[in-house]
């Protein structure tokens, strides 16, 4: 049966956003905590050179560094990048250059925005110094920019302790990623399809094979797939994994099953949940069904069609 395309190609705005957690060594911990209280720590490599942000190993080396040293908040602006456009959660909410600054008393270079009214004011070689945010909790957004300086270089770096009260220990950091996800003609078809309950694959012109979800090419045989196909909806369980960590924000209880299902007529086995079984009672081979909630635009889960299982030589080469 041949479906017709979708006469729009989709376009939709996702974020992939989460916590990236970590625990931080006596280095990192002490840089963080300093910044917390105004004060930038590098660390002396063993041959006299100061990195900053600090590492807990040398670079060349792997030597271990610990020997901590207190540089100044001022420095020079070692290269630059103007952004026009700042995005959400940037650190400055109007336009700003990206900058890497030495610190007076380092040997290498921090990554941080400089503060400035438009790219004329920004140039390799200018004097800066950091400005301080003015609720700090031991971050690096603890230093909210540098600002344009117009003092001397400061003095040589000075040994520090690295030991603050109340030390910061780890940090928790949100990743997150905004972009416009098209996903093309042929999944647009795929996709409008669901939303009338119907599953539309497309067949390639030399292997015959039919793609679902469809992707455009046959990346067995390197040409355009075209000719839409509607599969299913019943289909074969082919293999599936028994899953027994609950994941946030999803209302399945554990245990359930995940599998992939060969829907009738499919030339390879897409993703799908189990349901309506008890979960060790899934097997290869399993007929099933797709069951769809009120307004799903795809199926919820399948459940067992009560069909005799399927012959494993009826499915082996969708395994």
């Amino acid at each position: 049966m041949t479906a017709a395309p979708s006469p729009e190609v989709l376009r939709a705005p996702l974020v992939v956003e989460f916590p990236f957690t970590r625990s931080l060594g006596p280095v990192q911990s002490a840089f963080l905590t300093g910044l917390r209280e105004r004060t930038v720590l590098g660390v002396r490599t063993s041959d006299d050179r100061v990195l900053v942000p600090p590492v807990e190993y040398d670079p060349v080396t792997a030597a271990e560094l610990r020997e901590l040293v207190e540089v100044a908040p001022t420095g020079t602006v070692t290269t630059w990048a103007w952004n026009p456009a700042p995005r959400p959660r940037q650190p400055l909410p109007t336009p700003f250059a990206w900058v890497l600054v030495r610190l007076d008393g380092a040997d290498t270079a921090l990554l941080h925005v400089l503060d400035a009214p438009g790219p004329d004011a920004v140039r390799t070689g200018m004097r800066v110094r950091i400005r301080w945010a003015g609720e700090r909790s031991g971050a690096i957004t603890d230093i909210a920019c540098f600002e344009p300086y117009e003092g001397p270089q400061a003095a040589r770096p000075v040994p520090h302790s690295g030991e603050f009260a109340d030390p910061v220990t780890g940090i928790v950091t949100p990743a997150r990623l905004d972009y416009t996800y098209s996903p093309g003609r042929a999944q647009t078809a795929y996709l409008g399809a669901l939303a009338d309950r119907r599953t539309v694959g497309e067949r390639c012109p030399s292997c015959r094979k039919v793609y679902v979800p469809p992707r455009g090419a046959c990346p067995t045989c390197g040409v355009a797939t075209g000719e839409h196909v509607e599969v299913g909806p019943r289909g074969t369980v082919t293999t599936y994994c028994i899953v027994n960590i609950k994941a946030k924000g999803l209302d399945i209880e554990v245990p359930y099953v995940y599998a992939h299902i060969a829907l009738d007529g499919a030339g390879l086995a897409l993703h799908g949940r189990i349901g309506g079984i008890p979960y060790d009672q899934v097997r290869m081979g399993l007929r099933v069904e797709p069951v769809w909630t009120s307004n799903g635009r795809f199926p919820d889960h399948y459940r067992p069609t009560g069909e005799p299982d399927a012959d494993y030589d009826a499915y082996k080469e969708l395994l």
